[in-house]
């Protein structure tokens, strides 16, 4: 019986140490995701796309606030042709479930968009999986 309470007290610990592993590493990709978040505001707000296009993967593709739904080539020129007087986001937040993250948050914007019409401000950005759709 000793026995027994002794192996399931090591089990426990064990098990232990694996959800606390597993929080830390969470905790690692939510602050990366977010900086990358992060990052991509910056392009925003200097209106500098460059910053923003390493972290797209070949097969990124984006479906903007008008339902309209373009590539990496397409969103990279369309944000070039996009000139932000302003660009902010508000409680952005990184969910963590197995091997993909998303960040959801609001985005308030003033500018004009490639066309010259003031830019629709509200918007959510979310991603799948960042080991594939933010990085090559």
């Amino acid at each position: 019986m000793k026995r027994t309470w002794i192996l399931c007290l090591i089990g426990l610990f064990y098990l232990g140490s694996v959800a606390s592993s597993q929080a830390q590493q969470t905790g690692g990709i939510e602050k990366a995701v977010a900086a990358l978040e992060e990052q991509w505001l910056q392009s925003q707000k200097t209106n500098n796309p460059d910053l923003v296009a390493p972290l797209l993967a070949d097969k990124f593709v984006n479906t903007g606030s008008d339902g309209k739904v373009m590539n990496k080539a397409a969103s990279l020129a369309n944000a070039k042709a996009t000139k932000y007087d302003s660009a902010e986001y508000e409680d952005v937040k990184v969910t963590v479930f197995g091997d993909t993250a998303i960040a959801t948050g609001g985005f308030k914007a003033k500018g004009t968009d490639a066309s010259g019409k003031s830019l629709p401000s509200p918007n959510t950005r979310g991603c799948r999986n960042p080991s594939e759709a933010l990085f090559d």
